[in-house]
Order: structure tokens, then sequence, then C-alpha cells
């Protein structure tokens, strides 16, 4: 399977994906921590793919998405973009009802 076939399936599988360095539970750089702590305050469940094990998807998922930069959070098949705009949105009480609704398919 082609690499961007691959990065599509796991964006069309999952209603809510962070592509990120590290795990949650071992953010390796600060702004995917910060993203993972404002998604688990949200409390829904959501898959993640660990870019620095996936050299492969860490160079050409910015491709795919037209988005540089990690970690990019990804919701119903959308980019909602990365770091700042996640931390802003879960500042705005905007991140959570839209975690929800993704999550309740």
């Amino acid at each position: 399977m082609d690499i961007m076939e691959q990065i599509q399936q796991q964006i069309e599988g999952n209603p809510i994906i962070l592509y990120m360095k590290g795990s949650p539970n071992a953010p390796q750089c600060g702004f995917s921590a910060r993203t993972v702590e404002a998604l688990m305050q949200c409390g829904e469940r959501f898959a993640y793919v660990d870019v620095l094990s996936n050299p492969e998807i860490r160079a050409n998922l910015p491709r795919y998405g037209n988005w540089p930069t990690f970690p990019q959070l990804w919701v119903k098949g959308e980019l909602i973009g990365g770091c700042d705009i996640v931390t802003d949105m879960h500042a705005k009480g905007e991140l959570q009802p839209l975690l929800k609704e993704a999550a309740a398919g």
C-alpha cells in the first residue's frame, strides 16, 4: 500500500486522530505535550500516530494535509491544525463539543 493511501486510511478510519511526536503518555516535544493535554481534558478517546517511529508518515503527511509541522489533529477527516489552534480552541471551549460530536459518530 502506498504511504499516501495509508495516511488516508488512518484519517478516514479514526474519527479523531493525532499525528504527534511520541505517544500521549510520553510526548517527545512540548507542542505534542500541550496538544495531548488539551485533548485529554476533553475526555474523548483518540487515535494517535508517533511520527518519530514512522519516518515515511512524518515525511509525507505535511504534503497530504498541506500543513508543514507536527502535531496535526484530524477530526472526521478534516485537518483541524496544530498545537496553537488546538490549545486556542480548547481555551475558547470549542474543542470539546467538536470532539464529542466526532466520537459520537
